[in-house]
């Protein structure tokens, strides 16, 4: 006998509820709830549960990986941080805003891969086939072995896979599909679930390499991101300033390479390219005049030590709460330097605002930044400049203390590379750097502001 019930699931993190809640339990987001109908009886079977394995268990010494077994997309920034390619039978998450590039690149890597004689199915869930195909005119696409297939039904897809046998399956986008089994509207995250689980059973079984794009909400997560991250093997952000030309794709999660890796491009009117030299493109939009508030740090994405400045502004505010903007910094991690540099340094901005900006659109994570956002604070409430030859690279504690950081020789090389002549780094032990620029080595925030006046003043 079929029963049809309703239940009410939070869209950000697919927590379920048998009845509206305003504020998720498990990922405090206020007004995400939305009712979904789920059918169950003795006729309802899941479309992922067609994909069983028999397979017997094998020792691990018997196991032979395929020397194919990753296959290079021959785009130079993508391959970095899919850790060398793609992977046979993976299921990769491609997120990022809307216009970004993500169609783009998905069909840049498909032209590449046709040209290496694979076979690839491009199912457009948004876009027509003449959409699809004018988008390929214009990167230059021509080959025989990319089918572009307009479908949103999921068990329609999942019957084209089988009768095609494609090396690769493109799914634009993951929240425009919709399965038979599940009752409630495309996007929603008990089909995004439910498809997904298909499409990953789909790539495992008969070792499909699949990109699934997914869109993100408002706030920069993917919609249903518990969902989503949990199921692929890989998730990549798409990431860049709209207003500008620069995109970094970002991996966050990566079962077969490295976490954290990072890949640069510039879009142009023929598609992606990739920046094989981000830190000389960087440093050419820095201002060449030298005015209070600016810092160069060495920040490290992956495996990549990357250059790039942190502008401040300090300034009176007439509130009173002062504002806290930042763009490209983490906020609390601004809060936190701030109260430190009022306690142990006796720099009192409780009725100042203060401004940061990463120039270039970059994000910037990393603890190593913290020295740079102070001294950039610091240096522009006091009206001093910072040698413009000067990297700035530590972590600041608590108590004002400078906290080492992992992979100190490797941004020493590279600044010295880009043509900087002194550093300012947290005092260690030996340092296994022998490179002509010279080492500034500090052990509080007092003694890098101190520091950094003298190297100002000369």
């Amino acid at each position: 006998m079929v029963k049809t019930t309703s239940k009410w699931v939070c869209q950000q993190c697919g927590y379920e509820s048998v009845g509206y809640l305003g504020k998720c339990p498990s990922c405090s987001a206020w007004g995400s709830f939305l009712e979904e109908t789920t059918t169950k009886g003795n006729d309802f079977n899941s479309a992922a549960n067609e994909f069983v394995n028999n397979d017997k268990p094998q020792l691990l010494e018997d196991i032979k990986i395929n020397a194919t077994f990753r296959i290079p997309t021959h785009i130079s920034e993508f391959d970095r941080i899919l850790g060398g390619g793609l992977a046979e039978g993976s299921l990769i998450l491609l997120a990022g805003d809307p216009g970004i590039g993500k169609s783009t690149l998905t069909l840049q890597t498909c032209g590449q891969l046709a040209s290496a004689d694979k076979k690839i199915l491009y199912v457009s869930a948004e876009e027509s086939a003449n959409q699809v195909k004018s988008r390929a005119d214009r990167l230059e696409i021509k080959t025989d072995n990319i089918y572009i297939y307009p479908q949103t039904n999921m068990e329609n897809i999942k019957t084209q896979i089988e009768e095609l046998e494609p090396d690769f399956v493109i799914i634009d986008s993951i929240q425009a599909i919709y399965s038979n089994n599940v009752e409630s509207t495309a996007g929603s995250v008990s089909q995004i679930r439910e498809c997904c689980n298909i499409l990953m059973h789909i790539a495992k079984s008969k070792n499909i390499t699949t990109i699934v794009i997914g869109h993100v909400t408002k706030d920069g997560n993917i919609a249903g991101p518990k969902v989503l991250e949990h199921i692929v093997d890989t998730v990549i952000y798409f990431e860049g300033d709209k207003y500008k030309s620069y995109r970094l794709l970002r991996s966050m999660k990566n079962r077969f390479g490295n976490t954290s890796e990072i890949g640069i491009f510039e879009m142009q009117s023929n598609g992606l390219k990739c920046i094989t030299n981000p830190n000389e493109i960087f440093l050419n939009e820095r201002s060449k005049i030298s005015i209070p508030g600016s810092a160069i740090v060495v920040t490290n994405e992956g495996t990549r030590p990357l250059i790039v400045e942190i502008q401040a502004l300090v300034g009176s505010t007439p509130y009173s709460t002062p504002r806290r903007v930042t763009n490209g910094f983490d906020m609390s991690r601004l809060l936190q330097i701030l109260a430190v540099l009022e306690k142990r340094v006796g720099l009192n901005l409780s009725k100042q605002d203060v401004y940061i900006n990463v120039t270039g659109g970059i994000n910037i994570n990393e603890p190593s930044a913290d020295l740079g956002v102070a001294l950039a604070v610091a240096t522009c409430a006091r009206d001093i400049v910072i040698n413009e030859k000067t990297v700035i690279i530590g972590e600041i504690g608590l108590t004002g203390e400078i906290h080492p950081v992992n992979n100190i020789e490797k941004r020493l090389v590279e600044a010295k590379s880009s043509g900087f002549t002194s550093a300012v780094i947290p005092e260690m032990g030996k340092l296994k750097y022998n490179g002509k620029i010279k080492i500034i080595p500090v052990k509080r925030l007092i003694d890098a502001i101190t520091a950094c006046i003298k190297k100002g003043d000369k």
